[in-house]
């Protein structure tokens, strides 16, 4: 029992440790959590699975970390009939168990062992302490891996194959909390111990219960949700910044800080960037909002932080320029061509706005082409038929420009579908802005170059 309270003592001291080292981020909280499962015994063991009743008392390290300390008691656990060692010579070794008592007086005796006419049972009794790492601690479903060490004693020499009353040693599993609210969880769990001897062998836990967190807790933090509600004030579940009635009326999830998952909280989006919490790229330039902001330094409101023309996530993903460099910016001619429905050919229309590629490719007979075809989106339209169609449409515009007498092997085309809207796509009405073909060239200047070839 000494190791065990030596082992949880450097527990508590490590979580105090990892308190102090997260004094900026999460404040801690405490949760009771009472379960019942059962209890398996492995191998020679000369007892039957059993009952088991659970107690813990926990504590809320950060947003990946908690320890917890409790207790069990298994009221019941009979006899199997075993008497938990292998004499290897088929009943001609001896036990050392013969005197365990399974219920006290009137019973008969098995293997050595005795009962009371499978009415008594053994009691088993046990503590423990556990670290848990959390994968998503403030979601609603929080699952976790846990590791520590356990300590469990009996009335009767039952471990080890009956050559012990007690035995200590690590522990290790797996649960999964579903958090009702910011202060009831129902949770499941399972457990495998090994004793330090090593001639002992696993016992195995699985229970369900529930958890009721309270005491103190941090503002703005899941916990300090749970310490806002019970003093009347507006609960933020996830600690992002935003209350949950803030959350109900944005169409964001109390239960998780970044619902759209572009990097950034839903309280700063709302509160500081002024971006869509519910669109992971508020500009649709192709970037995530989060990328913007740390990764890259651009605007995440404006699709074309320097003005140059070109997208920054064109910039970014496939130009490889620098998004805060106009510069640097690839030339590039958006023509938004009416095609006839399910048809790839260009009307006549639309010839002089392709024509001025033509003669930029013509004066530059360096420079290459990338032709990207773009569709629009619309409530009951198909990814694959839109992403075929657009690379058809590509094509066509390629065609174009071969029999205009710009080489086959200068221009590469590519189709897009709708993965990559200028605009919201708006499913009912569509979008023109969406659906449009892009050229951009390589090795004739940059963006700011092309008036001269637009009006020469």
């Amino acid at each position: 029992m000494k190791r065990v309270l030596g082992f949880a003592g450097v527990l508590a001291l490590a979580a105090f440790a990892f308190v102090r080292a997260d004094e900026l981020g999460d404040a801690p909280r405490w949760y009771v959590s009472p379960g019942v499962g059962m209890m398996f015994f492995e191998g020679n063991q000369p007892v039957d699975e059993g009952l088991n009743l659970l107690l813990r008392l926990g504590y809320d390290i950060s947003e990946h970390w908690s320890v917890e300390g409790g207790v069990s008691w298994a009221p019941n656990i009979t006899s199997n009939g075993r008497d938990g060692r292998d004499d290897g010579a088929g009943g001609g070794g001896s036990s050392n168990i013969g005197s365990c008592d399974f219920g006290g007086s009137g019973g008969g005796s098995v293997g050595g062992l005795g009962y009371d006419d499978g009415v008594g049972g053994q009691s088993i009794r046990g503590a423990f302490v556990d670290g848990l790492y959390h994968f998503n601690r403030y979601n609603r479903v929080d699952p976790y891996l846990t590791a520590g060490f356990g300590y469990y004693r009996a009335n009767d020499k039952v471990f080890c194959e009956g050559s012990e009353y007690s035995v200590s040693g690590p522990r290790v599993g797996a649960g999964v909390m579903y958090h009702l609210d910011d202060r009831w969880s129902l949770r499941a769990d399972t457990r495998a111990f090994m004793a330090l001897d090593q001639t002992c062998e696993f016992i195995y836990t699985a229970d369900a219960g529930v958890a009721y967190r309270f005491g103190g807790a941090g503002e703005g933090t899941a916990a300090g949700a749970g310490a806002a509600a019970l003093a009347g004030l507006p609960k933020d579940s996830d600690g992002d910044g935003l209350t949950d009635d803030e959350e109900a009326k944005l169409g964001t999830d109390p239960f998780n800080k970044d619902t759209d998952g572009d990097g950034l909280t839903d309280g700063d989006e709302v509160k500081v960037y002024k971006t869509n919490p519910l669109n992971p790229d508020t500009d649709f330039d192709g970037l995530k909002d989060g990328q913007e902001v740390f990764t890259y330094k651009t605007n995440p409101l404006d699709r074309d932080t320097d003005k140059g023309g070109v997208a920054d996530g064109h910039e970014v993903i496939e130009d490889h320029t620098n998004p805060l460099d106009p510069s640097d910016d690839l030339m590039l001619f958006e023509v938004y061509i009416q095609f006839d429905y399910d048809t790839t050919v260009i009307k006549p229309e639309y010839f002089d706005e392709i024509g001025q590629v033509v003669r930029v490719l013509q004066r530059n007979p360096q420079a290459t082409a990338v032709i990207e075809g773009h569709a629009d989106r619309r409530a009951r339209s198909s990814e694959k038929y839109n992403q075929d169609l657009s690379e058809r449409r590509a094509q066509a515009v390629k065609a174009y420009m071969v029999g205009k007498g710009v080489a086959d092997g200068r221009l590469t085309p590519r189709g897009y579908g709708f993965s990559r809207p200028k605009v919201q796509p708006d499913l009912v009405n569509g979008n023109p802005e969406n659906r449009r073909v892009e050229i951009y060239i390589r090795g004739a200047g940059t963006n700011a170059d092309k008036v001269k070839y637009v009006n020469p």
